[in-house]
């Protein structure tokens, strides 16, 4: 069993407080085990609806992607408050208008063991 959730995902939790109901905009960038270069990125953004602990920061998504729930992490180290202005997406080309938070995370997929095919 691994003790060490508070050094894999640190948690603020006065900010996870602020969270809920704000506009986020998420960076989302997808590497393979060993790789420098990202093979997909992909980015959202929605509203909190939830931030906890141990279940993750809750996000109910809009524009082009209203309606669907996204999960993030429970890690709030890379959410920054964001600067007054508009966002454009470069996947949709979809505005964001004054977001509360930009966060980013990437994920690295893991390298397969020696035997696994």
């Amino acid at each position: 069993m691994n003790n060490h959730t508070e050094e894999d995902h640190p948690w603020d939790a006065a900010l996870a407080k602020t969270l809920p109901g704000k506009m986020v905009l998420v960076g989302l960038a997808y590497f393979g085990s060993d790789a420098e270069e990202p093979f997909e990125q992909q980015q959202l953004f929605g509203r909190v609806i939830s931030a906890d602990r141990r279940k993750g920061i809750l996000l109910s998504l809009e524009g082009q992607r209203t309606g669907e729930q996204f999960n993030l992490p429970p890690d709030t180290r890379s959410f920054q408050e964001a600067g007054l202005g508009e966002y454009r997406l470069r996947s949709t080309g979809e505005a964001v208008v004054n977001p509360d938070f930009t966060v980013t995370f990437s994920i690295r997929k893991q390298a397969k063991a020696r035997g696994d095919d």
